[in-house]
């Protein structure tokens, strides 16, 4: 077993330091390199051969941007987790950096009061990403989160008899997504024709403020189906799509003969806010039965306990296939737990929802 060999790139020398050393208490992990641009990291790859690259985004004389279209032309599999910042400018250019072939993105610690602080960010956002897209290349176990017990809530969900068809009339697409999710989110909504979705589309995207609002404006002038950024209040409509806002759950609750979205603070659940499981719980108790769930990739295990209560209630579940994801980690636990009743690639998977919707009205 060898560690996993990790690139920094980043024009701050604070920075660097940060990230290297709370990379370096990990013991499978070691700095490979580190560079103060992007020309010097493209110089650096085929130096020091990382399993990885953290990059920066903005950086003098060749910007992260520039330096990941060449890196995508060398090194198309080398994994590159991009450094942005929790700003809208941030989220533009994270956003263009998936476009552009980008693994993953981090946002920069701000205003955490200390050094370690920024330090354990980083850790604890920046370690499981890379043994999730390195341990294979590494020989090492990958992270795997222990898998929950079915739960209970406090919420007024009632477990109603499985009678889960492929005939069973659809009311609402219901989306979870993480890691890599952009880019999938991108691939599937251009392909969905509005005029065979007559039901409203809720998704939750692991995405911090800004860039979920950012998000649904891009994927809006891509796609025939408007696609916006949730708010509290707001009516469900037919043929319309909602991403939870970030920093905020997502919830539905029924006004009258309409549904309505609203949103909280509530403490983050999987170690996330929003939270997938928290939409689809939500979702379920209105609509039960005639809910589809669709779980693309993703890291961690987020969507597995609201899948259990799709399932629960008769609904259905797809699921992105393993060769298509970006990780397989919240499709890989929902098909494990036996909950999928479709597991397929994603280039299938608008086809597949308007083939249900079809058949089931």
């Amino acid at each position: 077993m060898r560690k996993i060999r990790v690139l920094i790139v980043d024009d701050s020398v604070v920075v660097r330091k940060i990230v290297s050393d709370s990379l370096s208490v990990d013991p499978e992990i070691e700095i490979a390199g580190l560079a103060a641009n992007g020309k010097i990291g493209l110089a650096k790859i085929q130096q020091v051969n990382p399993d990885v690259v953290t990059m920066d985004i903005e950086m003098p004389e060749m910007d992260g941007l520039q330096a990941l279209a060449e890196i995508r032309k060398i090194y198309p599999k080398l994994p590159v987790i991009m450094f942005s910042t929790l700003t809208e400018r941030g989220g533009e250019k994270t956003l263009e950096a998936l476009a552009l072939g980008a693994t993953d993105y981090v946002t920069k610690p701000a205003n955490v009061g200390s050094v370690s602080i920024a330090m354990q960010r980083v850790r604890d956002e920046l370690i499981p990403k890379i043994k999730s897209f390195c341990s294979k290349a590494a020989g090492i176990a990958p992270p795997v989160a222990s898998r929950p017990a079915p739960m209970t809530t406090q919420a007024t969900f009632q477990a109603r008899t499985p009678q889960t068809t492929v005939k069973s009339r659809i009311d609402i697409i219901a989306i979870g997504v993480s890691t890599g999710g952009p880019n999938a989110l991108a691939e599937l909504f251009p392909a969905l024709d509005p005029a065979k979705i007559p039901v409203p589309i809720v998704i939750t995207q692991h995405m911090p403020p800004y860039f979920t609002k950012l998000l649904a404006e891009r994927l809006s002038s891509k796609s025939r189906i408007p696609v916006k950024e949730g708010a509290a209040g707001e009516t469900l409509k037919p043929g319309e799509a909602w991403i939870a806002p970030g920093d905020y759950h997502m919830c539905l609750e029924r006004k009258g003969t309409s549904v309505q979205i609203t949103t909280n603070q509530n403490p983050p659940e999987n170690s996330c806010r929003p939270a997938v499981d928290v939409m689809l719980r939500s979702v379920v108790e209105i609509y039960g039965a005639h809910t589809l769930g669709v779980i693309l990739t993703g890291m961690g295990q987020d969507g597995l306990i609201g899948c259990q209560q799709i399932k629960k209630s008769g609904g259905q579940v797809v699921a992105q296939d393993e060769e298509t994801s970006v990780v397989w980690g919240m499709p890989g636990f929902v098909t494990k737990d036996g909950l999928a009743d479709k597991v397929m690639p994603l280039q299938h998977i608008a086809g597949e929802i308007m083939f249900r919707l079809k058949y089931g009205r």
